[in-house]
């Protein structure tokens, strides 16, 4: 791993950790590895220096028991931010479309930063859904279309490789 900054180191420390108990539901690696390949997306393309601390702990509110206040204390007010941008909304009693909806919702508001780590989310998801579980995958791509649609400020790059790779898809 290349680590631009002492921040990112910290927050791959921290995502392993916080993550240290899960593995990634196809390939059994460790969770982190999802972590640290969305951070090497979004440092594929033009970005600051918050960005890639935020990709490294974009899962860690909704898929762990850190706490937005570690986070603000840890790497300050805007990473905080932008992984909170990136956390799916607190709506588990809702049926999965609506949920999904809330989430496109929240996401079309969000930074150009925050849809640009969320496009490389998508990039490395899709990369490992697709090939692992082609019954989910036709509930997974159609999701995925409408959400790229919503994501218009995020990185022209990202968005042209997902638009790609769901059009190659038959999506």
């Amino acid at each position: 791993m290349n680590f631009e900054s002492p921040e990112e180191r910290l927050a791959y420390e921290v995502a392993n950790y916080y993550h240290r108990m899960q593995t990634r539901k196809y390939t059994g690696e460790p969770y982190v590895t999802h972590c640290v390949a969305v951070s090497e997306i979004v440092k594929s393309v033009p970005h600051n220096i918050l960005m890639p601390i935020a990709a490294m702990l974009h899962d860690t509110l909704e898929d762990t028991d850190i706490n937005r206040v570690v986070i603000q204390m840890m790497f300050g007010q805007s990473v905080y931010y932008l992984v909170w941008a990136l956390t799916h909304v607190d709506a588990a009693h809702l049926p999965r479309q609506e949920r999904k909806a809330l989430d496109r919702d929240k996401l079309s508001n969000a930074s150009a930063d925050a849809q640009t780590i969320k496009l490389a989310d998508m990039i490395n998801n899709t990369a490992t859904i697709v090939p692992c579980d082609p019954k989910f995958s036709k509930v997974y791509l159609p999701e995925m279309r409408m959400l790229l649609g919503a994501l218009n400020k995020g990185n022209r790059q990202l968005w042209n490789d997902m638009d790609e790779k769901l059009k190659s898809l038959g999506y």
